[in-house]
């Protein structure tokens, strides 16, 4: 990259969700002779989050020249798209920060959705967060019936669906693939393994308050709405509340505190 800014070179950044924002925002803070543009199909930058820090963001990434192109479909094949993003003979650099894939390909094809982000591939889950197979059957189950085998974090669906309901009455809506309700989520899969083991292989039927052992299920993270989004290292917006609807949650933080808070929040 230092190379890259010795020459003065031009950098596409596509995709400006919070990733693309970021990445953009940095090469600017610690190469600034770099020419940076940043395109999204999206009428606006951060996705789904809500309009005043998208409206924050982009005034920043103005006021420091990176240049923004919304509404703007990626094709490098087509020399109108590059005269429309004022780079008539293409970028030095590009960087292609758009949407998410699954990586489960070792797991067997019952165990994976037929569609969602990427098109699809995502280990499919209950409640409980134990793989589930397509026809809903507890996949790799003991004896019991007790799932032997979770899924949690980037790797699963992401939510449990239900016949004939809209997303927000479903058992679990989709939830973001962020690090939060990863952790979450393991939190519940490693409890359930230690109730199961208790009823199981222990023979404890309770908890130490008297009530019954029983299996947790996965709930929506709370965590699961709060976005950090860093524009460099010395300004940043938080968003909390966010959920499955678009632009929801609002932002509650920006400017210098909030950079000082995502320093807190990732040490």
């Amino acid at each position: 990259i230092k190379a890259l800014e010795d020459k003065n070179s031009s950098v596409l950044v596509v995709g400006a969700g919070f990733i693309g924002v970021e990445w953009a925002t940095e090469l600017q803070h610690f190469f600034p002779k770099l020419k940076l543009t940043l395109i999204d199909f999206l009428p606006q930058c951060l996705g789904p989050l809500p309009e005043k820090a998208a409206k924050y963001c982009t005034k920043y990434m103005t006021k420091v020249g990176i240049k923004q192109f919304y509404n703007t479909k990626y094709d490098a094949k087509s020399p109108e798209f590059w005269k429309k993003v004022e780079l008539p003979n293409g970028p030095d650099k590009e960087y292609v920060c758009i949407g998410v894939k699954a990586s489960n390909y070792f797991m067997p094809a019952e165990t994976l959705s037929e569609k969602g982000p990427g098109g699809g591939g995502w280990v499919l889950m209950d409640q409980t967060l134990a793989v589930k197979t397509r026809d809903n059957k507890r996949w790799g189950a003991d004896e019991n019936g007790f799932g032997r085998i979770y899924a949690v974090g980037d790797c699963n669906y992401s939510c449990v669906e239900e016949a004939g309901k809209k997303p927000d009455e479903w058992p679990i809506p989709p939830i973001p693939k962020i690090s939060y309700p990863g952790e979450e989520e393991a939190v519940i899969a490693v409890n359930n393994i230690f109730k199961i083991d208790k009823l199981v292989y222990k023979n404890i039927k309770t908890d130490c308050f008297g009530y019954p052992l029983e299996i947790s299920n996965m709930h929506w993270p709370w965590g699961a709405g709060m976005f950090a989004t860093s524009l460099g290292p010395d300004d940043a917006c938080f968003v909390a509340g966010a959920n499955w609807v678009k632009n929801s949650g609002i932002m509650c933080v920006w400017g210098s505190p909030c950079a000082v808070q995502k320093e807190i929040i990732e040490a």
